[in-house]
């Protein structure tokens, strides 16, 4: 009898798979994605169907027509779980605009007279809600345009309260 080396995708397998070779095959329809291989909504239809699929052979089906995989029959050490595939460089996530934005009208408020202080700060709020959904950079920037945007608002405040009161005397 002609034993296989086992294979997280060996052709036709009837080995069960586990959650790390589901994981794998996942990442691979990303990676195909991220290159333009696939479709949206392709892409939603085989990471459903990996999901549900009960065997490795199952799981080569769906990976098969891309260039990750099926992976090459190589023995792999027990509890050996695959590196993911990260998406190329053009798919990266951006940073967010809000939150340059609100940065640079932080700093503008210096010489605005409190102007772009309320909308450095609107502006870092939604962006940071933006970041947190989507994923992009620019955290950094958010906070610190609402940092200064709210102590240029504390300052222009006090600077034309005591100017008022000084004005009134």
């Amino acid at each position: 009898m002609h034993m296989q080396p086992w294979s997280p995708y060996g052709g036709g397998s009837p080995m069960l798979a586990s959650t790390a070779d589901r994981e794998r095959a996942v990442d691979i329809l990303r990676a195909g994605f991220a290159e333009g291989r696939l479709v949206g909504t392709e892409l939603e239809q085989r990471v459903a169907r990996v999901y549900a699929a009960r065997t490795q052979g199952e799981l080569a089906a769906l990976v098969a027509d891309l260039p990750h995989g099926p992976v090459p029959v190589v023995p792999a050490p027990p509890g050996y779980a695959p590196a993911p595939v990260l998406p190329s460089a053009a798919y990266r996530a951006t940073t967010n605009g809000k939150a340059v934005a609100a940065l640079v009208l932080g700093i503008l408020t210096m010489v605005s007279g409190g102007l772009t202080s309320v909308p450095a700060v609107v502006l870092g709020h939604l962006a940071r809600g933006e970041i947190r959904h989507t994923g992009q950079e620019g955290d950094g920037c958010a906070l610190a345009g609402v940092i200064l945007g709210w102590l240029w608002v504390a300052g222009w405040s006090l600077f034309w309260v005591v100017a008022v009161v000084g004005a009134s005397r």
